[in-house]
């Protein structure tokens, strides 16, 4: 595109005269910038979506956007200029959902290969047998049973045969498959009954023993390591491999959405060293399970440390605990039965999944944060959980106002038209995850059928209604836009709220909830900056604002729909800096 003009694409609208900041002084004209980008398609993200051909950068932000020639005349003779030659940009995107020290960690001691059948499992754990010593754990974390081709939980009998000299632990998410001497070493036997008040649920056959499925119980399992143990360099090195895998992708901004401490001191070290290369929003994790007042003085600890002080690089902001189990193990916590089940191993047929918390405590916790200046959040995958969680801010609501306060849902995969109402009326926000529309949708559609999944990730109803969503990953395995078992690729992501198309099949999951290119990318741009109270500093390009921007290798709003996906970052921009190129660095 050149200064003659650019077309107009959809609602977005073409600016053709710099937008200019206050920039003379009684010193004198304003200094000129340190970088130009030019001959482009700027893609603005603004309220209207505007068009542009250029943008100037001073420090680490924009001071100008606008037609070519007007932006070009202020460059000055120390100005780093880059003739875009017609690729688009479009602002740092933002992931609102990732887990950056366990993922970063994933494969430390070795290599996970990727499994797609329960043969790929088994033969997993045969492999690591011949190499763990005998008697020593063998875990397999975060292989989910929605995504393997069975569609289900490897059996006690099958981990038995491939790791018999060894404790097996299939563990995917909350949930867990065990072969016989792990359930031995563990002490969970045909007499075996969960403490009172303790989470965690054993399924059993009919004769009462343990079919070696466990539910949210890992504090009943008696794991011990046997993989090497990482040192602090170790885990600081790991993550800024992460962080640049994420610049890779055009990821500038993102949400750690169950933070432990030792995760902040970790982000801190990195930001002191000059190594940190996302913008850090961090929700620290709390444990529902403690006694409220611990909680309480957990809280109150927060809104002490020095990070919950706003800065442009490490935010502490929120918190966030767990309201129910997964969707791809079969403990979300469901408004209806989720019915007898081959897949999930469910053989009551009145079980509805799991939830954590009870209403008092649920409202307690959530007016706590709130009331102190942080935004909480919570695992709820089940329409059970989400309504649960609604009511909590609900209530809430009725002592002060949180339309400002901006309290989130994180997941909120199954809805309802009146869980999406009640959020448009509280001023509740919610962080999905695209990517489990196509990597679960089959299994889903197989559990659940059509009509249930009807408010499966509803993006148009939620935009019709005025909710805000952001488009996260929940990463947490694996470095690699799409290695990792949850991919944190945005423009996957993208392109799966384009089409709603699941893996192995051909049908197209609820088609009416699609959405525009627009709103697609805002997912992942000025709606991740509202989540994350920053719409004022990021999310699009506009004067004043971070200058953190990527170009791309296609233009996203006019490339055929199936290569959405496809599309590769050029150049990733934090603050002014550049901190990915593919080709040569000007």
């Amino acid at each position: 595109m050149r200064s003659s003009g650019l077309p107009s694409f959809g609602c977005a609208s073409v600016v053709l005269c710099a937008l200019w900041p206050v920039s003379a002084t009684a010193q004198g004209p304003a200094a000129a910038p340190d970088l130009i980008l030019h001959g482009g398609k700027i893609i603005t993200v603004d309220t209207r979506f505007s068009i542009a051909e250029a943008v100037a950068v001073r420090g680490d932000r924009i001071v100008a956007v606008g037609a070519d020639s007007a932006i070009r005349s202020m460059a000055g003779q120390d100005t780093r200029v880059l003739d875009l030659q017609g690729r688009a940009v479009l602002p740092g995107l933002a992931d609102t959902h990732t887990h950056p020290l366990g993922a970063a960690m994933y494969e430390f001691d070795h290599d996970v290969p990727e499994m797609e059948t329960i043969a790929d499992v088994l033969d997993y754990f045969r492999k690591r047998a011949r190499i763990v010593p005998r008697g020593e754990w063998i875990r397999l974390q975060q292989v989910f049973i929605t995504r393997l081709r069975e569609q289900r939980y490897p059996t006690r009998a099958e981990l038995d045969e491939a790791a018999p000299d060894h404790p097996a632990y299939f563990r995917t998410g909350p949930d867990a498959s065990l072969n016989s001497l792990a359930l031995r070493l563990s002490r969970i036997d045909r007499d075996f009954r969960i403490p009172q008040g303790s989470l965690g649920r054993i399924e059993r056959d009919a004769d009462g023993n343990p079919t070696g499925i466990i539910r949210s119980g890992a504090h009943l399992i008696r794991f011990r390591e046997s993989q090497r143990r990482p040192t602090r360099a170790d885990k600081l090195k790991r993550l800024r491999e992460l962080f640049a895998a994420y610049n890779r992708v055009g990821l500038t901004s993102i949400a750690d959405r169950n933070a432990s401490p030792e995760a902040l001191d970790l982000y801190e070290d990195l930001l002191s060293d000059g190594h940190l290369t996302v913008r850090v929003f961090v929700s620290h994790a709390i444990d529902a399970q403690e006694p409220l007042e611990d909680i309480e003085a957990t809280i109150a600890k927060l809104v002490r440390d020095p990070r919950h002080r706003r800065g442009p690089m490490l935010w502490l902001r929120g918190i966030k605990f767990f309201m129910d189990g997964g969707m791809l193990t079969g403990s979300a916590y469901m408004r209806e039965p989720w019915g007898v089940s081959d897949v999930y191993s469910i053989t009551d047929p009145n079980y509805r999944g799991l939830r954590f918390v009870p209403p008092g405590k649920a409202y307690a916790i959530s007016r706590l944060a709130l009331a102190s200046g942080l935004q909480p959040t919570a695992h709820c995958v089940g329409d059970g959980a989400v309504h649960a969680l609604i009511d909590a801010y609900s209530e809430v609501n009725d002592e002060f106002r949180l339309r400002d306060l901006r309290p989130c849902i994180t997941h909120s995969n199954f809805m309802s038209p009146e869980a999406i109402e009640r959020m448009a009326e509280i001023g509740i926000v919610a962080d999905l995850q695209p990517a489990w529309l196509e990597r679960d949708g089959a299994t889903l559609l197989k559990q659940f059928g059509e009509a249930r999944l009807r408010f499966f990730q509803p993006y148009t109803s939620l935009k019709q209604a005025g909710v805000v969503v952001g488009g996260g990953s929940d990463h947490m395995q694996k470095i690699g836009g799409m290695r990792s078992i949850n991919p944190y690729n945005p423009f996957f992501g993208m392109w799966i709220s384009l089409t709603r198309q699941p893996r192995w099949t051909e049908h197209v999951l609820q088609p009416e909830q699609r959405i525009s290119r627009e709103d697609a990318i805002r997912l992942y741009t000025a709606n991740n900056a509202f989540i994350t109270f920053s719409e004022d500093e990021k999310g699009s390009l506009e004067v004043g604002k971070l200058a953190d921007l990527i170009v791309l290798d296609r233009d996203i709003l006019t490339c055929p729909l199936d290569e959405v996906k496809e599309i590769q970052v050029d150049r990733t921009y934090l603050g002014g800096s550049l901190v990915f190129a593919r080709e040569p660095a000007d």
